[in-house]
């Protein structure tokens, strides 16, 4: 499947996020092609989560274009400290979007505020890695709990959406886009909803681990059918000190 027909949206949202779909829908669907599969698993109804890979900084907005055209306008757990940039900040509330404060008191707001939104029938978009993959070759990372506990939080479906090509159009960590307007091709794969229908009833720490595993399993077989290649057995673990120890230690398997 390819690009797909706009589909009426199934939840009402700000003027202001419809004003960005207006808006940036047309120039994404220009300079970019689409590769889109897997929209069958996304639900008719009802709040759901999303588990995406994260390989630019312009991954929320293929994720977002993708939602989109299928009905759906996200609602993302993004970093808080865009929400302190002066105007992306007040646009980002604008658009409903949700904060989330690594390592402080109110870190749980975000998982509280997500819940939320899932209850109210929103599509809510985590991506489980907590930042830009470290992996050498581009493989999601192991992952933070937040999403296991989420998804046990709520009860409610979560749906690994994988996606390769955008890093063609930015690169991890680069500032500026290369070949703008060479309609790089952003392959999306939605998957069919995680089983974690044993894990339902608890949220404790073990459980949510295991929910996590999952999910991130599930998402890096979506990938892994998109690029054609086999992941790595175990996925890349980065704490920001380890990264070079856990290099060879890959490599050399």
């Amino acid at each position: 499947m390819t690009f797909v027909e706009p589909q009426p949206l199934r939840t009402q949202i700000p003027l202001a996020y419809r004003g960005v779909i207006t808006t940036l829908r047309p120039v994404l669907a220009r300079i970019t092609r689409q590769e889109w599969s897997g929209g069958e698993h996304l639900p008719e109804s009802g709040g759901f989560i999303v588990a995406g890979n994260h390989l630019s900084e312009i991954d929320p907005f293929m994720v977002a274009h993708y939602l989109v055209n299928h009905g759906w306008a996200p609602r993302f757990l993004a970093k808080s400290t865009l929400f302190d940039i002066k105007g992306l900040g007040m646009a980002l509330r604008n658009l409903g979007q949700v904060p989330v404060y690594r390592g402080t008191r109110q870190a749980s707001d975000a998982l509280r505020d997500a819940a939320a939104a899932v209850t109210d029938g929103d599509a809510v978009v985590i991506m489980p890695e907590g930042t830009l993959t470290r992996d050498p070759d581009l493989w999601p990372m192991r992952a933070k709990s937040g999403v296991g506990r989420l998804a046990l939080m709520t009860g409610a479906p979560v749906i690994p959406i994988a996606q390769w090509g955008v890093q063609n159009l930015l690169a991890p960590y680069a500032r500026r886009p290369t070949g703008l307007f060479s309609r790089h091709v952003m392959h999306v794969k939605a998957g069919p909803a995680v089983d974690l229908s044993d894990l339902m009833g608890r949220e404790d720490s073990a459980a949510a681990t295991e929910a996590t595993e999952r999910i991130m399993a599930q998402l890096t077989q979506q990938l892994a059918q998109i690029r054609g290649e086999e992941p790595p057995a175990t996925p890349f673990v980065w704490d920001g000190k380890k990264e070079s120890r856990n290099r060879k230690r890959r490599s050399a398997k």
